[in-house]
């Protein structure tokens, strides 16, 4: 079996029960340490509807957070589930804003960013 994550009609991944509920827990989690909706909704009946204004918000809040830590510990638990959200964001046609402005240090890591998203949605169902 497997779980739809859609907006609009359109299916932007299509991943495991277990692949699913992993992400879901994970949103879950960021929503809480950012204090933003994610606009991930519940999983009814095997699927989830994205809201396309407030995932907008939740990624641009996420890769803010993300590119201003130095935490290597942080960083290092969170890379996954940014570079997931990168792939979702991509998919539903949301371009993320450039966070703190777009300091050679960030362009460079937003860039490191894309280049791990568009490995990982390779291998990301659909």
């Amino acid at each position: 079996m497997s779980q739809y994550f859609e907006l609009g009609g359109q299916t932007l991944w299509n991943p495991s029960n277990g692949v699913a509920r992993m992400f879901l827990r994970q949103v879950a989690v960021f929503e809480t340490e950012l204090g933003l909706p994610s606009g991930i909704g519940e999983m009814r009946d095997d699927e989830c509807q994205i809201d396309p204004a407030a995932y907008a918000a939740f990624v641009d809040s996420l890769l803010a957070r993300h590119v201003r830590t130095t935490h290597a510990v942080l960083i290092a638990l969170s890379e996954g589930f940014v570079t997931t959200v990168l792939v979702l964001a991509e998919r539903a046609g949301i371009e993320p804003g450039r966070p703190d402005g777009g300091a050679a240090g960030v362009r460079e890591e937003m860039a490191r960013l894309r280049e791990a998203s568009r490995a990982l949605g390779e291998s990301m169902a659909r």
